[in-house]
Order: C-alpha cells, then sequence, then structure tokens
C-alpha cells in the first residue's frame, strides 16, 4: 500500500532543508554563478550575482575581486578601482587584487597610483612576474624607457615563455627607434606564439617607420584577424591605408576605430592627415592645429600641419 505523504509536510521538509543551507553554500553558489556569467561574456548579470554574494557575506574577498574584474570588462574603471582596494583592504597581500588595480589605475590615467601598486608588487612578491611587468608598464607610461626595458626583462627572467613579455620588450625598442633590437624580439615572440595580436601590430609599426607600407598593412591585418577589438589595430591600418592612396577605405577604418575609442589622439591625427591629403585645409587645420597644441611630440602632426597650411 502506497503511503501518502500530506503536501504540508512535504513543504515543511522542504524549507527546514533549505534552511540548512549555510551562507558560505549560499554565496559560493552567487559566486559561481556570476563566473559562469563571466565566461558566457555577460558581466553585467554576473555583477548581480556578485552583489548577491556580498549581501550574505561583506568581507567575501573573492567576490570583491570578481566584481572589479566584471567593472573591468564593461570598461567602468573608477568601480573596478572600488572593488580591488576593498579586496586589498580585508586581504592587504591579494596580489591578483593589486595588480588588477594597478592596471586599472594605468587605463584611467591614474600613474601615481599604478606605480604606487607596483612598488607595492615588488615588495610583496618579488618573484612574480607580474610585479616588474606593472612596474614596466608605468615607466613606460612616463617615459623612462631605461628602466621600463629593465623591467620587462627581469619579468621574462621570471617567466621565459611569456611571449607578451618580448613584445613589452621590444616595444621599448620601438620608442627608442632602434628598430633591428625589436625585430629580433618580435621573431623570439613568435615562435613562443605566432597568434599574439600585438605582435603583428607592432612589427607593421616598423615596417611603416621602414616605408615599406604594403608589408606593414598585411601585418597589422594579422593582427585585427587575431583580434577584432582592438581600436588601435583599427587606426594604424587606415593609416596605412592612406600612405598607399587608398584614402577612402583608409577614413573608414579611422572612424572605425574612433567610434570604439574617440579620445585616440592618433586617430584624431590620422584624421587631419586624411584632410591634407584630400586638399581641405580647413578640416585639417581643425584636427592638426589642436594636436600640435596637446601632443607637440606626436611624429606626423607637425609634418602635415605644414603641409595643411599650405594649401
Amino acid at each position: 500500500m502506497k503511503i501518502q505523504i500530506p503536501k504540508l509536510l512535504l513543504l515543511a521538509s522542504l524549507l527546514l532543508w533549505m534552511g540548512c543551507d549555510s551562507i558560505d553554500d549560499k554565496k559560493g553558489r552567487f559566486l559561481l554563478k556570476g563566473n559562469k556569467k563571466m565566461e558566457e561574456n555577460d558581466p553585467k548579470t554576473a555583477l548581480g550575482f556578485y552583489e548577491e554574494a556580498l549581501a550574505l557575506d561583506s568581507n567575501f574577498v573573492n567576490a570583491y575581486y570578481n566584481k572589479g574584474m566584471a567593472h573591468m570588462r564593461l570598461n567602468q574603471l573608477e568601480e573596478a578601482i572600488q572593488d580591488f582596494s576593498a579586496a586589498i583592504q580585508k586581504k592587504p597581500d591579494y596580489a591578483d587584487a593589486i595588480f588588477q588595480r594597478g592596471l586599472a589605475y594605468l587605463d584611467l590615467g591614474a600613474n601615481y597610483n599604478a606605480k604606487e601598486d607596483a612598488v607595492r608588487m615588488v615588495t610583496q612578491s618579488p618573484t612574480e612576474w607580474r610585479s616588474y611587468f606593472l612596474k614596466g608598464l608605468t615607466e613606460e607610461k612616463q617615459k623612462s624607457y631605461p628602466e621600463a626595458l629593465q623591467s620587462f626583462q627581469k619579468a621574462s627572467e621570471l617567466d621565459p615563455k611569456n611571449s607578451d613579455l618580448l613584445v613589452n620588450q621590444a616595444t621599448i625598442y620601438f620608442y627608442q627607434k632602434e628598430y633591428e633590437s625589436a625585430k629580433s624580439l618580435l621573431v623570439k615572440a613568435e615562435e613562443i606564439n605566432p597568434m599574439e595580436p600585438n605582435l603583428h601590430n607592432l612589427r607593421s609599426m616598423i615596417l611603416f617607420e621602414e616605408k615599406n607600407y604594403e608589408e606593414a598593412l598585411k601585418a597589422v591585418e594579422k593582427a585585427v584577424a587575431l583580434d577584432n577589438r582592438q581600436a588601435y589595430f583599427y587606426n594604424n591600418q587606415g593609416l596605412y591605408l592612406l600612405y598607399l592612396n587608398q584614402l577612402e577605405e583608409g577614413l573608414t577604418l579611422i572612424n572605425q576605430s574612433l567610434a570604439m575609442d574617440d579620445k585616440n589622439p592618433f586617430a584624431l591625427r590620422n584624421k587631419g592627415i586624411y584632410y591634407t591629403l584630400t586638399g581641405k585645409k580647413v578640416e585639417a587645420l581643425s584636427f592638426l592645429e589642436e594636436l600640435a597644441v596637446s601632443h607637440p611630440e606626436m611624429d606626423l602632426v607637425q609634418e602635415y600641419l605644414t603641409k595643411a597650411k599650405d594649401l
């Protein structure tokens, strides 16, 4: 004979079971749900789950860190910094949070704060490659190129199979116009990881400086094929097309770059170059004169400002 259990009794048992679910279990599930949404490239929804976890435990360090990462994905830098700072306050030696906060400070233009985090990482984690990588990035921002190169080299010693670190060193050589040294490092980086888009973009920039515009275009097209989310790849592609006299195609890509990042001064410069090449003096000067004041050291600005004035 089958015994019928009253529905109210079943409900009471279920509620009792749910009541036994610990806060740690609940907050852990919210964290996992948020992580799943991050894997699905849905950081907005992930934020909600991390906030639910923090509502249960305001000291949940991992939730603060992951919430910061979600804000980073959404380019909400100030919010990301707040979350990383909360995680660090509760766990002062949290290297992941210090590193990510340093990167966020750099993206926000707060170079002094980023440098403080770099020094903190070097002090707390002297055998961690990211410590010297972050230090190198802050020195690069300050245009302290010899110091940046030393930091990236130290990072490479700690992680010799990291192709990004070789590309960073090559970038410093590029800034110092030591193109052969840069190209040599790019060959080594490509042997480790030929699918690194920044490698191909930097190679394109060297080729452009060497006036090999067709090969420069091919190289940056490889970068775009590997990562189509970088505004500066499209900007470089557009510049090379201008120099190959494919002016309208070049302008389209420069505008695409500006749609992705409307504050990139190099894209604004390239638009000024386009208007100079098409004989539109007023439009060219509207871009180039402002850049000559705000970025007087930028390559090609003075050259094309002179040409625009002579139109």
